[in-house]
C-alpha cells in the first residue's frame, strides 16, 4: 500500500492551519511557500479537505484556507479518506471459487485471506481515526512556535 504524497501535504497543512488558527485564513501561496510546494497541485489537495469539510476557504485577496473544525475532532483518517477515497485497499476477487481448483469445494463463508486483510486495514484504520490533528500539533511544540514565528516575518 502506497499513499499518495497529497496525504503528507494535507496533513502538513492541517498542523500549520492548527498552529495559524488565530491569524485567519492562509493564502495558498504562503502554503506552498511554506513547503516548498507547486501551489496549484496543492491547490487541489486543499479544494478535497474543504469538500470533505476538514477546512474552510475564503476567497479574495484576503482569503485563503483555515480548519473547518477543532483540531482535536480532525482524525488522520479524515484527512486520508478525503484525499485518497474511502473504498477498501484489498479487494478479494475470489479466485478461489476459479479454475480447476474450485471442482467440487463449497465456500460458505469469506475467504480467510480476504478476511485477514480486511482485519489488517481495520487495524490501520482504527489507528489514524484515533489520532487527530491536535495530537500531531501536541507532539511538536518547538515546531509550534517556529511557524507561528516564521509566518508573522512571512505577513509583516
Amino acid at each position: 500500500m502506497r499513499l499518495g504524497e497529497g496525504v503528507e501535504w494535507g496533513l502538513h497543512c492541517c498542523v500549520t492551519l492548527g498552529w495559524l488558527r488565530d491569524e485567519g485564513p492562509v493564502p495558498i501561496g504562503r502554503l506552498a511557500a511554506w513547503f516548498d510546494l507547486p501551489p496549484e497541485y496543492l491547490k487541489k489537495r486543499l479544494q478535497a479537505l474543504t469538500r470533505a469539510g476538514i477546512l474552510t476557504s475564503t476567497p479574495g485577496v484576503r482569503g485563503g484556507f483555515a480548519l473547518a473544525r477543532p483540531p482535536e475532532r480532525i482524525t488522520l483518517m479524515d484527512v486520508v479518506a478525503a484525499l485518497e477515497g474511502a473504498a477498501e485497499l484489498f479487494r478479494c476477487e475470489e479466485i478461489r471459487q476459479r479454475g480447476s481448483g474450485a471442482e467440487g469445494a463449497r465456500f460458505s463463508g469469506p475467504c480467510g485471506i480476504a478476511a485477514a486483510m480486511r482485519r489488517a486495514e481495520m487495524a490501520w484504520r482504527r489507528e489514524l481515526a484515533g489520532q487527530t490533528i491536535a495530537d500531531l500539533m501536541a507532539e511538536a511544540p518547538a515546531s509550534a512556535e517556529r511557524t507561528r514565528r516564521n509566518y508573522a516575518r512571512m505577513r509583516g
